[in-house]
């Protein structure tokens, strides 16, 4: 960064002085500086010095700033999260409250999945991620997001139960069957629209007290990807919808290990 260029100290300073020569010699005649009659030589030299600081002050976040955070690199998953117990080929992903908004807030309980260990952690822009609106948010917002560039992406969604059903502590049996849920939350896989064609499979899987639907979704016009898998679930206040994303290139060779991620998802 090129250095402001400023008129040294001495030179400013040394207008206090009654025999010293003007610091900015006047080349056109229109032009007068001159002092008010109740401003002493001496107030205007503190001006001068208050205004040259302040000018100097201004510049000082532009030198010392630390580089925005969307510079900053992602480093893979698999050099600080532990081994999945299933199988330590994969890493484990315990949501905690200190990784997202929702989950300080209490307004998504704790989630977990299992990913490879060369994905990366995406940041996820403010406006989506629910911290401006929280404890008390009416449209969804992302969670979290994981990707890598050779085998997909994935991310959770959560959407306030409010939106989906006046029913406070809603199952997702209570909102509708998956056909319906998806619906509802389809633009929240594509990432646009989603067209009833475009869904494939339905599932229905039950985990103990807990009921996930699954979906398998072909999005040729997504923008997440032309390759979509999904599974939703509603706990608390909550629907969390968990999104598997390829295009057709990673969906090549990365299939069984988009469908292992999503299988492994849980609230």
């Amino acid at each position: 960064m090129a250095a402001a260029s400023v008129p040294p100290l001495s030179a400013i300073f040394s207008a206090a002085t009654p025999t010293s020569k003007p610091i900015f010699p006047l080349s056109n005649s229109s032009t007068k500086h001159t002092l008010k009659p109740h401003q002493s030589s001496k107030e205007s030299t503190t001006i001068s010095r208050r205004k040259f600081l302040n000018g100097s002050l201004a510049l000082l976040p532009l030198v010392i700033s630390p580089p925005p955070p969307s510079q900053a690199k992602e480093i893979e998953v698999g050099s600080y999260l532990p081994p999945s117990p299933i199988d330590p080929s994969f890493v484990l992903f315990k949501a905690t409250s200190k990784d997202t908004p929702a989950l300080r807030a209490g307004n998504v309980q704790p989630y977990q999945f299992i990913l490879p260990p060369t994905w990366k952690q995406m940041r996820v822009a403010n406006i989506l991620s629910g911290n401006y609106c929280q404890p008390k948010c009416a449209e969804p917002w992302v969670e979290v997001k994981f990707e890598d560039e050779k085998q997909g992406k994935i991310q959770v969604v959560a959407s306030p139960l409010i939106r989906l059903t006046n029913k406070p502590n809603a199952t997702i049996e209570d909102i509708g069957s998956p056909d319906k849920l998806i619906a509802s939350l389809g633009p929240f896989v594509t990432g646009n629209t989603l067209d009833p064609d475009e869904l494939i499979e339905t599932s229905v899987e039950k985990h103990g007290d807990q009921t996930y639907y699954k979906y398998v979704l072909e999005t040729p016009y997504a923008l997440t990807g032309s390759h979509n898998l999904a599974k939703a679930t509603a706990k608390g206040n909550t629907v969390v919808l968990f999104v598997a994303s390829a295009n057709d290139k990673q969906w090549q060779s990365s299939q069984k290990t988009l469908q292992a991620i999503l299988d492994s998802f849980e609230v």
